[in-house]
C-alpha cells in the first residue's frame, strides 16, 4: 500500500503522532482529554480540541482505506437496533454484523418500524453487493416485513437467543457513550460509529482463533494494516 495516500501537509505534528491520537480515541473507550493526557505522558503537548479536529479530518479517510472482508453468499447477517437518547429524544441505531462479529453497516434513525428496517437492508445490499445465506434478528416484526419486501428468498430466523452477536456488538459503543457523556446530535453519532466500527473490525479475531497466540498474531496483522493505511510504517 502506498504510504503517501494520506496527506498530512500543513500539519506541524508528525503523521505518527496524528495517527496515534486518532487510533487511541476511536479504538479504546477514552475521552479526548484522556488521550491528551496519554500523549502528554510521552512528552507530546497537544490539546484535546486539536485531537478532535484530527479525528474529524482523518478518521473517515482512515476508515475508508481499511481493508474490509470480502462478502460471501454464505454470510449470516445478524441485525439489531439499540436506543440512544440524544438531547432527550429517542433515536435508534440499527446495526448489522456478520457471523464473525464484523460490523457491516450502521444507521441512525428516529423510527423503529418496517420502513427503518427496510432502509437498513437496502443499504446492506448496496454495500455488500449480494444477499446473505440467512439473516438472524430478534422478535421485532419489522424485520420480517422488511425482508419480505427486499429479499424474499433469504432465510430468516427470529429468536431473542439467536442474536447475541448483534446484541454484543452494542457493548463497545455503550462504553464510549458513557465516556463521552452522550452524543450531541444524530449526525455526530453517525459520524462517530462509521469510524469507530471500521477501525475496530480488523482487531476482532474470528471465532476460530481463540488461542492467546492466534489472537496475538491477528492483532499484530491488524496493527500492520493500520500503519500501512495511515502511512506510519517504520
Amino acid at each position: 500500500m502506498n504510504r503517501s495516500v494520506v496527506s498530512y501537509k500543513n500539519h506541524r505534528f508528525p503523521q505518527q503522532i496524528i495517527a496515534r491520537a486518532v487510533w487511541l480515541y476511536f479504538r479504546f473507550p477514552l475521552s479526548l482529554r484522556l488521550v491528551e493526557e496519554m500523549l502528554l505522558e510521552r512528552g507530546i503537548v497537544v490539546s484535546y480540541e486539536t485531537i478532535r479536529r484530527w479525528g474529524k479530518k482523518f478518521g473517515h479517510d482512515y476508515a475508508r482505506r481499511l481493508r474490509r472482508k470480502k462478502p460471501s453468499r454464505n454470510d449470516v447477517w445478524h441485525l439489531d437496533e439499540v436506543v440512544i437518547s440524544i438531547a432527550g429524544k429517542k433515536h435508534w441505531l440499527w446495526r448489522a454484523v456478520d457471523q464473525d462479529g464484523h460490523v457491516l453497516d450502521e444507521i441512525v434513525q428516529t423510527r423503529r418500524d418496517t420502513k427503518a428496517a427496510r432502509r437498513l437492508l437496502m443499504r446492506l445490499l448496496r454495500k455488500q453487493g449480494l444477499t446473505p445465506k440467512r439473516i438472524i434478528t430478534d422478535k421485532l416484526r419489522s424485520y420480517g416485513a422488511a425482508k419480505r419486501q427486499v429479499m424474499t428468498d433469504v432465510e430468516h430466523r427470529s429468536h431473542n437467543g439467536f442474536n447475541n452477536r448483534a446484541e454484543n456488538s452494542h457493548v463497545p459503543l455503550r462504553k464510549r457513550e458513557r465516556m463521552m457523556q452522550g452524543f450531541r446530535s444524530p449526525g455526530s453519532l453517525q459520524h462517530f460509529v462509521s469510524i469507530f466500527s471500521a477501525l475496530r473490525n480488523p482487531f476482532v479475531p474470528p471465532p476460530s482463533k481463540r488461542s492467546a497466540l492466534a489472537i496475538h498474531l491477528h492483532r499484530l496483522r491488524a496493527m500492520a494494516q493500520w500503519k500501512a493505511v495511515t502511512g506510519t510504517l517504520a
